[in-house]
């Protein structure tokens, strides 16, 4: 946390934390001009706000891109606001966001956590129904985990595993696991309060989809990479997996729970609004 501070505290990164969160996922060199400054002044701020984590990067062929990183300042907010105060901040954030956002072309959510664990025990708590049941919220991903295979969702151990479109893109086992997602159910519409009219209107987003990418930190951790885009514009998906839909916990709090089982043998207890994002 002292990083995280050290690293906001200096408002030429502030300027490219604000890059990233208007478009995520930019080279060294498009946040050079953005910033109009040398490259090597933006690599050695980019080198401190990866260190403090607000910044994660993955290799995309022979190019780097960098991502806003959430989980430090979630970790700052889960210090000091309860979980009512933070929905009456999210609240207010909204409200400010509404009142101030532009469009923004396709947005992406990229999130970097760091799991006491081995590559082959997070593939498996990612992969198997009786790992996901335990924090998806009594969801279980069922699959074979081969390219163009259905992910399957089971709400219940003995119901019927339901197709909802999504399919796996990428299974490289204990490195990199990719599958597009899911759109808006009627159970979305009854949890957030949509009229007929406004879920109608969330079923015309286009289809994301989610990558997971593991690495080895050290001895004993992982390091887990969780990339969600190919949104549409203004998505409301995206707010929902981000966490920013009032009742929507998102990836956040979902890898937070999947961190605990991995660490602990015992996930987050799930609120109300469990599933709120899936």
């Amino acid at each position: 946390m002292d990083e995280t501070f050290r690293a906001l505290g200096d408002p030429s990164r502030r300027r490219l934390l604000d890059q990233l969160n208007e478009r995520n996922g930019q080279t060294l060199r498009e946040l050079t001009a953005a910033l109009q400054t040398t490259r090597q002044a933006v690599s050695k701020h980019l080198s401190v706000l990866e260190a403090a984590d607000l910044v994660t990067t993955v290799r995309r062929g022979r190019e780097k891109l960098h991502y806003l990183n959430a989980a430090p300042i979630n970790a700052i907010a889960d210090r000091w606001l309860s979980r009512y105060d933070r929905q009456r901040a999210a609240a207010l954030a909204d409200l400010t966001t509404a009142l101030e956002r532009h469009p923004v072309e396709s947005p992406t959510f990229t999130y970097t956590t760091y799991v006491t664990t081995t590559p082959q025990r997070l593939w498996a708590a990612l992969t198997e129904p009786a790992f996901t049941r335990r924090y998806w919220g009594g969801v279980a991903l069922v699959s074979d985990w081969q390219v163009g295979s259905p992910v399957l969702w089971q709400d219940a151990p003995d119901g019927e595993p339901r197709d909802l479109g999504q399919r796996v893109l990428v299974a490289e086992p204990y490195r990199r696991l990719s599958y597009s997602w899911h759109g808006f159910q009627p159970e979305h519409a009854e949890h957030f309060g949509w009229s007929p009219e406004d879920l109608a209107a969330r079923l015309g987003e286009r289809r994301s989809k989610v990558t997971f990418e593991i690495e080895p930190h050290g001895d004993s951790a992982v390091r887990l990479t969780v990339i969600h885009d190919d949104f549409s514009p203004d998505s409301e998906m995206h707010r929902a997996v981000s966490g920013q839909l009032d009742g929507s916990g998102g990836w956040p709090e979902l890898l937070a729970s999947l961190k605990t089982l991995v660490e602990t043998g015992e996930p987050i207890p799930a609120p109300t609004s469990a599933n709120s994002a899936h």
